[in-house]
């Protein structure tokens, strides 16, 4: 296992390369959308997971490793199991519905959706309650403003940690003055050679320990912001789930679990919102969004165009206007060829629950 690894971090680009040509050549498979899927489907599935893994080896890098380590990350996958989970819920789908039926498969696409939510709470825990980037497929990698972080004894937000010797001046200045003085104090004693014998034997660079917030600090100490924060990821994790339970109960072509999944999407999204906007709350209360945080909100808005991918809405007002357009560019030679292919992929990948859920 070793020696792949090693062979998979060596040749990173190829890996990816590779990679990409096994997925496109999974499209031109025969009958990808007929009733007999499960084969071409179980073939991206793997494909799928064998470039999570091989990913997962990539960034778990002794170089990577030690850069992520003063994030907290847990030594747990979570993001590999997502990912398969992921890649393996369309497979779940497909067999549940070839041999349980249409109303059977609901079922065990609800266990997926279960076990999605499980691994996902899990990982919203261990990473501190940060934000979840990407369904728990990304991590999320940039230190949190929230987290106070202590190398070598000196908090970053400049106050003294736990095992700092002496007391730090808050003005800058005096900080300054501290930090030369303890300067001069170590130059004089490095420029004894016994000391520096000492040094070189037993010296190790200061580790960063990184104190992760828990549940309570944060709901109960950080404020309403923080608090909606919270409340608008868990509503982001539990949607697809509900989701999937509704349908099951009320049917696909009913519009209250197309309308209640929405509605849950748009108020998770509201709370992120007015959490981070500083006009709303106050700017002491104002929780501060990383670079890649604030793309993962802009993700979450993108994504709720799924909607219009979605039954009944699909049905009733998405798939005429598709056809509608398939004939009006149809006398087109090379464009109404490619629309049509393109509309015909559309209409096929609707037919999967799996493939518009946006989990």
């Amino acid at each position: 296992m070793e020696v792949y690894k090693a062979w998979v971090r060596r040749n990173q680009e190829f890996i990816h390369s590779l990679e990409s040509l096994a997925n496109g050549i999974t499209w031109l498979l025969p009958e990808r959308f007929s009733n007999s899927e499960i084969g071409p489907e179980a073939v991206y599935a793997l494909l799928g997971i064998a470039g999570d893994v091989n990913q997962y080896i990539i960034d778990t890098a002794p170089s990577r490793t030690s850069s992520m380590s003063s994030e907290g990350s847990s030594s747990f996958p979570w993001t590999l199991c997502v990912s398969a989970l992921k890649n393996l819920e369309t497979v779940v789908e497909v067999a549940a519905q070839h041999f349980f039926g249409d109303d059977g498969k609901w079922n065990f696409i609800a266990a997926t959706e279960a076990t999605k939510v499980l691994v996902r709470l899990g990982m919203l825990r261990d990473s501190g309650w940060k934000m979840l980037l990407e369904g728990g497929g990304t991590v999320n990698s940039e230190k949190s403003k929230d987290l106070r972080v202590t190398v070598g004894g000196i908090r970053r937000d400049g106050r003294p940690g736990e095992n700092y010797y002496g007391d730090i001046p808050p003005h800058l200045e005096r900080r300054a003055m501290a930090a030369l003085n303890r300067f001069g104090e170590n130059a004089k004693i490095a420029s004894d050679p016994m000391w520096r014998q000492r040094l070189r034997q037993s010296y190790e660079p200061p580790a960063e320990v990184v104190e992760k917030p828990t549940f309570s600090s944060i709901w109960f100490e950080k404020g309403l912001s923080s608090q909606l924060l919270l409340t608008g990821e868990v509503l982001s994790i539990m949607r697809p789930l509900l989701y999937v339970l509704l349908i099951r109960k009320y049917g696909i072509r009913s519009w209250f679990p197309w309308a209640v999944s929405l509605g849950v999407d748009l108020t998770g999204i509201s709370f992120l919102s007015f959490a981070t906007n500083p006009k709303r709350t106050s700017k002491e209360s104002c929780y501060q969004l990383s670079s890649i945080e604030k793309e993962e909100i802009k993700r979450r808005k993108r994504i709720l165009a799924l909607y219009l991918m979605r039954d009944p809405f699909f049905t009733k007002y998405t798939k005429n206007i598709l056809e509608k357009g398939d004939r009006c560019f149809s006398q087109i030679p090379i464009a109404g060829f490619l629309i049509a292919k393109g509309v015909e992929l559309l209409i096929g990948a609707q037919t999967r629950f799996t493939y518009t859920l946006g989990s």
